[in-house]
């Protein structure tokens, strides 16, 4: 449970990067709200996963999701650039991801 935990933290991480980019240095008031809750939510996550993960493990993976993921609906949504080497690195990041889950305590 603890990593299903962890994966929602990465996604609140996520959630609040995208509306701080939104919020356009902290201007606009809903982006702004938004990027403030998110932010909490993603550390009381990542708080509740740390209970029973290793520290190292869970604090890698909670920003390689929020990492990765920002990157990804960046190059879907917000048209950054999706060279083929961004993608490589992108998909390295990935499977470390994976390989810190599967070789973390459980």
């Amino acid at each position: 449970m603890a990593w299903v935990i962890l994966f929602i933290a990465g996604l609140f991480e996520m959630a609040w990067a995208l509306l701080l980019k939104e919020s356009h240095g902290l201007t606009r008031l809903l982006p702004t709200v938004g990027f403030v809750v998110f932010m909490i939510l993603s550390m009381v996550f990542l708080a509740q996963a740390l209970k029973s993960l290793p520290l190292g493990t869970a604090y890698a993976v909670w920003t390689g999701i929020g990492a990765a993921g920002t990157a990804i609906v960046g190059m879907i949504w917000l048209g950054e650039s999706r060279e083929p080497l961004r993608i490589l690195s992108l998909a390295m990041l990935i499977a470390g991801i994976i390989g810190l889950q599967l070789t973390g305590n459980h």
